[in-house]
């Protein structure tokens, strides 16, 4: 089953690397793209997606910083990008809760901050957001799998970084669905930080511990597969339901092959493409109010 619901290859390095190429070489202006993690495999796509887009854009050079899902250095990236002079910047905040000194410094410059995927708990200081509501993933995921449990029994729940705001809003989306079924019991969460190889050790230490579950709704695919390989590990796939969220291509290729129950599409392409678009607006309208 694959449920769609949101609408909306050149090396990186981190600041300090190579900038990415522009292609005529008259690139006027330059915009600082903010990532929380190179390896984050959905965010490589919407990265993808940003480098495409950004050839339709020739005058506009697109630098790439890797936060590796680590908020201070992510922070410190962002007041670089501010240092060199960038006219715009695209973030995908790696904590969503602790970006104030990256917004503050980014309105304190006048340069345009548009962010992407993950909506910030101060986001009313960013310039705009391009994204998916993310409660809406985890509702459309959670009511899935309910119905597939036939309205009863015991759900393990997989969950991104803590204070990150699709893990938060996606997991509140399984709650409130579950009010709704009062034979669904929420029995464990765990964070697995997006990563396949950390899922795959709490799903065993699960199943070793002898917690009693029925089914796995993770944040994101990756810990989806991650907790697949650990049931599979323990000859005990069959036993259990999974579902994951964002149609990866590994995702997708699991759900071939009858590995995989569920996962919710969002386009990473959709919101990369969207991204650059955003800020270039804003970029343009700065200009027009003489402020570059």
């Amino acid at each position: 089953m694959l449920i769609s619901i949101f609408i909306s290859c050149e090396a990186t390095d981190d600041l300090g690397g190579n900038k990415t190429e522009n292609h005529n070489g008259e690139a006027k202006y330059t915009i600082g793209v903010a990532s929380n993690n190179f390896n984050d495999k959905w965010q490589t796509y919407m990265l993808d997606a940003i480098r495409e887009q950004s050839r339709n854009y020739p005058e506009y050079e697109f630098i790439f910083s890797d936060g590796e899902e680590d908020s201070a250095k992510q922070i410190g990236q962002v007041e670089d990008f501010i240092s060199m002079g960038v006219d715009g910047i695209i973030l995908v905040a790696v904590n969503t809760d602790a970006a104030a000194p990256m917004t503050n410094a980014a309105k304190k410059a006048d340069i345009p901050l548009v962010t992407v995927n993950r909506l910030l708990a101060n986001q009313e200081e960013a310039t705009a957001y391009v994204g998916s509501e993310s409660i809406k993933g985890g509702i459309v995921q959670a009511e899935i799998i309910y119905e597939m449990m036939n309205g009863t029994g015991n759900v393990a729940i997989l969950m991104g970084p803590a204070g990150n705001e699709s893990a938060v809003e996606r997991t509140a989306g399984y709650y409130q669905v579950a009010e709704d079924y009062p034979d669904i019991h929420l029995v464990a969460e765990e964070y697995g930080n997006w990563n396949r190889e950390e899922a795959m050790q709490i799903v065993e230490n699960w199943l070793q511990g002898g917690l009693e579950f029925d089914a796995i709704l993770s944040n994101n695919d990756e810990m989806a597969i991650g907790a697949i390989l650990a049931l599979e590990g323990q000859g005990v796939r069959n036993d259990y339901l999974v579902a994951g969220l964002d149609a990866t291509l590994d995702a997708l290729e699991f759900m071939k092959e009858d590995r995989l129950d569920a996962t919710v599409f969002q386009s990473a392409e959709g919101q990369g493409k969207a991204a650059v678009d955003t800020i270039i607006k804003a970029i343009l309208s700065t200009l027009e109010d003489g402020e570059i």
